[in-house]
């Protein structure tokens, strides 16, 4: 996991605090009985893991302690954990290309830390000596360019932008054709995320990408949905709503560390398919962390700090 600001450990200090360490507290009693297992269930679903995976997950560990003979509770949620590994779907690197314009499309519910996140992206590719550009094009929110401009001034990165209500498209255009002039090697995209209007949401997206495709081959290489942990389930209806607009490829998780119930990185997980790239633990720029599958379970199991 690439480490920066704060550590997973800290990020789920919450979640390991309520649910995961009672879960922790429940599997260290000397006997696992029918109690342990419904309480096992509960804890899970309290931490929005989601009833279906978390039946299914604790059906599992129970079928693999009947048939292996773990009667040790060390042994219980050592296959436990090994479960919830499993669960995490682990997609490809994203390790940029050195020649040509690596374009990283986001999208998200206004809200859900879209902005920020764009941020923290930038900076976690200028630390890669990546030469970085913003693309404001959610124009229909004066407000959202206005807090990209702020943040492009604290990364030291241009933000290329129109006037409100200004064609998206022509946006990300124009932010194509200054990449390539001034040499960017990243260039970041933010987009509208008016969940009320979604029609129209799903043609602005549309068309966006076929701009992005016809002036960069291959691109754009990442289109990450940015996902607000603290919203629990409902962040599993705004990802297929995105999901079916536009070909999302990752997942970035903000605000882990506002939330007590980091399980909802499972339910995602189960339901969508998608992996999980980045997750947003706190306020800095540098508070991102590529995700790791086993040490966010083990984050939320251990307490290193």
């Amino acid at each position: 996991m690439f480490r920066r600001g704060k550590s997973i450990e800290q990020g789920l200090t919450r979640t390991r605090r309520s649910f995961f360490g009672r879960i922790g507290s429940l599997l260290g009693q000397s006997e696992i009985g029918d109690e342990v297992w419904e309480e096992l269930e509960e804890l899970l679903i309290q931490a929005d893991v989601g009833v279906a995976a978390t039946v299914d997950l604790v059906q599992t560990v129970r079928d693999q302690a009947d048939s292996e003979g773990l009667r040790s509770a060390g042994l219980v949620e050592e296959a436990l954990r090994q479960k919830l590994v499993g669960i995490l779907v682990q997609g490809p690197g994203t390790s940029c290309a050195k020649d040509g314009l690596w374009i990283i499309l986001v999208v998200g519910v206004n809200g859900s830390g879209k902005t920020t996140s764009i941020a923290k992206l930038g900076r976690y590719h200028q630390q890669q000596g990546r030469k970085v550009l913003l693309a404001a094009a959610d124009t229909f929110r004066a407000a959202a360019t206005e807090q990209l401009g702020i943040w492009g001034e604290r990364l030291g990165a241009d933000v290329i932008a129109h006037q409100p209500g200004a064609d998206p498209a022509a946006v990300v255009y124009d932010a194509i054709q200054a990449g390539e002039a001034r040499g960017a090697d990243t260039l970041i995209v933010d987009t509208a995320g008016r969940l009320h209007t979604k029609h129209n949401l799903m043609q602005e997206l549309e068309k966006i990408y076929r701009v992005i495709k016809k002036q960069v081959a291959g691109a754009p290489q990442e289109t990450l949905l940015v996902l607000d942990a603290t919203t629990g389930q409902n962040a599993l209806s705004q990802a297929r709503y995105f999901n079916d607009a536009v070909d999302v490829n990752g997942i970035f998780l903000a605000k882990l560390d506002g939330t007590a119930k980091g399980g909802i990185v499972f339910a995602i997980a189960t339901e969508l398919g998608i992996p999980i790239r980045y997750v947003g633990i706190g306020e800095e720029l540098d508070d991102l962390l590529e995700f790791d599958g086993q040490k966010f379970v083990a984050g939320l199991f251990e307490d290193s700090s």
